[in-house]
């Protein structure tokens, strides 16, 4: 049947799929509403596809599926079960003697796996791309990315930094600004309110 202008055709579904209603992963296009967990059938955004190969899952299926397997690699509700006992998706251990791992390796086995080795300054915990924002020459978390002081939310507009910590400018000013009659300070101080 020949495509008549339409768009790409949709990696689930292989149906034409139109610009207005196309969603791309990993070069293949999908219609909003076929752009779905391969195992759980939860509709995915850009921050929470996780694409192997041709299929793509919600993090969680992901993580029960190619994520590490074996005695403390629980990772949250990507780690809790419900299967029925007997169908375990991956390999079990040899031994059964715990073996810990060492938390540097194992985070770095990780951090290549999953495509991070960005630490967040705030709660040091891995930056992914899709949660990236950029300030005082480190990646944030955009949940962590405010005010040491006021806890205000940042944008690239409002911040400042001093000794790699994160302020917005009326704290800045009023803490790290020059002080005195006609420096400005009393207009910032307005503006915040």
């Amino acid at each position: 049947m020949p495509n008549w202008g339409g768009g790409a055709k949709c990696a689930a579904c292989e149906k034409t799929v139109y610009h207005a209603e196309e969603i791309q992963c990993n070069a293949r296009s999908f219609h909003k509403t076929c752009f779905i967990c391969m195992s759980c059938r939860k509709g995915l955004d850009s921050t929470t596809v996780a694409a192997h190969e041709s299929e793509i899952y919600c993090k969680s299926c992901y993580g029960k599926k190619y994520g590490p397997k074996g005695y403390g690699y629980g990772q949250g509700a990507g780690a809790l079960s419900s299967d029925p006992p007997g169908q375990d998706a991956g390999p079990q251990p040899h031994d059964s003697k715990p073996r810990p791992a060492s938390s540097k390796s194992t985070a770095n086995k990780l951090s290549q796996k999953f495509g991070s080795s960005d630490r967040c300054p705030r709660c040091s915990k891995a930056v992914y791309a899709a949660e990236k924002v950029m300030g005082a020459g480190k990646p944030w978390h955009k949940t962590c990315f405010r005010c040491v002081l006021c806890g205000k939310s940042l944008e690239s507009t409002t911040v400042t930094d001093k000794d790699g910590e994160l302020y917005c400018k009326v704290c800045y000013a009023k803490n790290f600004g020059p002080k005195g009659f006609g420096l400005g300070n009393a207009a910032m101080l307005e503006e915040r309110q």
